[in-house]
This record gives C-alpha cells, sequence and structure tokens, in this order.
C-alpha cells in the first residue's frame, strides 16, 4: 500500500496552497466573519477557475475526470484556511448525489453548472436539528413541495437545492430551485458565522424529482459517508493549522523571560495535540482510500475518520485558545476562529454520537 499522494496531487496541494495563501488569510476569513457576505465570492470564482470545483465530475459532465484523492488534497488545504465557500455542499454532497442519482439529462445539466461555478448547490436534508428519515416532515405532493428545512447549510447563497420530502412511497429527493418566489429563505444564527446557514420555506414550489422514488434516505446515507471521509480532511487541516498556530505562539510569547513553550505544562498540550492530528491523519488517510479503491470498507474507514477528525479538531482548536490564554479569546485574534469551525464540521451530517454508533455498527457486521 503506497501511504503517500503522486507527485501529481502533491503538486495540486502547492498550487492549492499558493492561492489559499493569497485569498484565504486570517484576514480574508474575519472579514467574511464581520459582514454580511454568505461567503467569499472572490475565493469562490479563483476556485472555479483552478479546476477545483470539477475535480471528481466526469468529463463527460464538463468536469476534469480526476478522483477522490485529489478532492481530499484539497479538502485539506481548505481546512487549514478556513476557506469560506460553499465548497463541501455543492461537491461533497450535492454533486455527489446527483452523480449517483440523477439522469443523463440532469447529470448534463446540473454537473456541468457547478464543475463550472455558475451554481452552487445544497443538500436540504435537517428538520428542526434532525437528519434521519424519520425527521422528515417536508412533503411532497406530486411536483410541489411544502415545508420547512432548517439548518441548511449555504442555503443563503445557494441557487440550487436537493431536499429531502416525504411522499408517497416515503423519503425521496427533489431538485428546487433556490431563485423561486415560492421559497423563502431567512438566516439562521450559528457559532461559525464564516460558514452561514438558513432557514428555507417552501410554499408549494415547484420541485424536479431526483433518482427513484422512496431511495431518498439510502442515497443520503450514501453521499454521507462519501462527504465524511472528506470533512475528516477539512478537520485534520483545521487541526494542523490550529497546533501549527498554538507552537508558534509558544515560541514568541515570554514570560518570566523565557519562551512558555519552554514550560512542561505547554509542552505536554502540544504534545497531545500532535498525538491527535496525526491519528486522524491516518484515520483520514485510510478512508480516503477506501472511497477510491475499497467501496466496502467505505463504512468502517469513514466511521472512523469523522470521529477522529471531530475529536482532532475540537481538541487541537480548544487547546491552542488556552495556549494563547486571555488573548486567544478576544474577537480580534485568531484562535477562536478554528473553534468556531470546529464545531460547524462536527455538526454537519450528525455529530460525534451519530458516528461514533455508526463505526461501532460497521465493526459488528465486518466481524
Amino acid at each position: 500500500m503506497n501511504f503517500k499522494f503522486s507527485q501529481d496531487q502533491e503538486m495540486m496541494r502547492d498550487s492549492a496552497k499558493r492561492l489559499l495563501a493569497d485569498l484565504s488569510s486570517y484576514a480574508a476569513v474575519h472579514k467574511i466573519l464581520d459582514s454580511e457576505a454568505t461567503h467569499d465570492a472572490n475565493l469562490w470564482k479563483q476556485m472555479a477557475e483552478a479546476g477545483w470545483l470539477s475535480t471528481a465530475i466526469p468529463e463527460e459532465y464538463g468536469g476534469a475526470g480526476m478522483g477522490y484523492l485529489e478532492l481530499a488534497v484539497l479538502a485539506e488545504e481548505m481546512g487549514k484556511t478556513l476557506a469560506c465557500t460553499p465548497f463541501s455542499s455543492s461537491i461533497y454532497m450535492a454533486a455527489e448525489l446527483i452523480k449517483a442519482a440523477g439522469s443523463e439529462s440532469q447529470k448534463a445539466t446540473y454537473l456541468a453548472k457547478l464543475a463550472a461555478g455558475d451554481a452552487i448547490a445544497t443538500v436540504a436534508y435537517a428538520e428542526k436539528g434532525r437528519i434521519d428519515a424519520a425527521g422528515v416532515q417536508v412533503k411532497a405532493q406530486g411536483r410541489k413541495l411544502t415545508g420547512v428545512k432548517s439548518p441548511v447549510v449555504d442555503g443563503l447563497s445557494a441557487d440550487l437545492a436537493i431536499v429531502s420530502a416525504r411522499d408517497e412511497e416515503g423519503v425521496s429527493l427533489y431538485l428546487v430551485n433556490l431563485a423561486d418566489s415560492k421559497v423563502t429563505r431567512e438566516s439562521v444564527a450559528t457559532m461559525d458565522r464564516t460558514r452561514k446557514q438558513a432557514r428555507l420555506s417552501f410554499n408549494g414550489v415547484d420541485a424536479e424529482p431526483l433518482g427513484k422514488a422512496g431511495q431518498g434516505a439510502a442515497l443520503l446515507d450514501a453521499m454521507s459517508y462519501k462527504a465524511a471521509a472528506l470533512f475528516a480532511f477539512e478537520q485534520v487541516g483545521g487541526a494542523q493549522a490550529a497546533m501549527e498556530m498554538a507552537v508558534q505562539y509558544a515560541k514568541e510569547r515570554y514570560a518570566f523571560g523565557r519562551p512558555i513553550g519552554s514550560f512542561q505544562a505547554i509542552k505536554h498540550r502540544i504534545a497531545d495535540m500532535f498525538v491527535k492530528v496525526e491519528t486522524a491523519r491516518s484515520s483520514a488517510y485510510y478512508a480516503a482510500w477506501a472511497l477510491e479503491s475499497a467501496p466496502e470498507k467505505l463504512q468502517q474507514a469513514a466511521s472512523g475518520a469523522r470521529v477522529m477528525g471531530i475529536d482532532a479538531y475540537a481538541f487541537a482548536a480548544q487547546e491552542n485558545v488556552q495556549v494563547h490564554g486571555g488573548i486567544g479569546f478576544t474577537w480580534e485574534a485568531n484562535p477562536h476562529l478554528h473553534m468556531k469551525r470546529a464545531k460547524h464540521l462536527e455538526s454537519l451530517l450528525g455529530g460525534a454520537i451519530v458516528w461514533r454508533e455508526r463505526l461501532m455498527r460497521s465493526l459488528e457486521q465486518a466481524a
């Protein structure tokens, strides 16, 4: 087994680092945090021009036809820099559902738009915080949807939503144009204002079925494992950045005439951060391998990566604040940005408890 990314993939990483260093600095993140902007529109445009959005979309639908390992490389770098874009909603989630369940016409239409950056998409699956099929109350009557989805990540900026709704066959998926006058969007207060969320109300809006009726829950479940593997890379990237921030501050901040990094208490914190980050990285690599080459192992691998990613990022972000001391809690400083992003990523697709249960089920099945 090759435990390293290829030379081409590392070249992609270097290119991503350069672009993100220019356009997704902490100053740029603070600018989005302090504004009402739904996302960093310039960064999104540059990502599209660099071909990031098309990475794992097949060539016949306007994509680059690469794979999930390339997406994982990009995800890790975006996690490090707290990129304020709807990349995950559009590419990890919506594009994967369209690839899996869309008709040829739907793939040709929507994947091409996503690949080019001409459209932003999201997946509206949560209702009152519930993400399971039993919690779906939005109703589909014919091709009309009525009900409310909340919270919806990137729901304020998206042009297109894939909505789970209950019909005669159970839970099904529908494509909805969010520009329709029968859709109402409201901002939802969340911890991480750099990844804004929405409450979407559907008032008899026209909807286009995606996939077979009654298969919505299964499609969302399959998508969630793929997305979990990629989110794990964002979490590893964020945890790495938080740890590096703590190390740098520990070298620069002096107390009693010496760098605080020379004190054993600080050394122990950073050592613990390192162990968790590297453990999460190993789990993420295994999930990426399963995603690309061993789909039969994906549920176990992605569940493990998700659990370790949540734990590592939360721990590194919190310890980074502690290493910074009082300044770590201030709005103008940067440590709190990682704490908020860690909470945001944990909330997506269900939290740590959900994924620990999934991991246990997958281990039991494999036994």
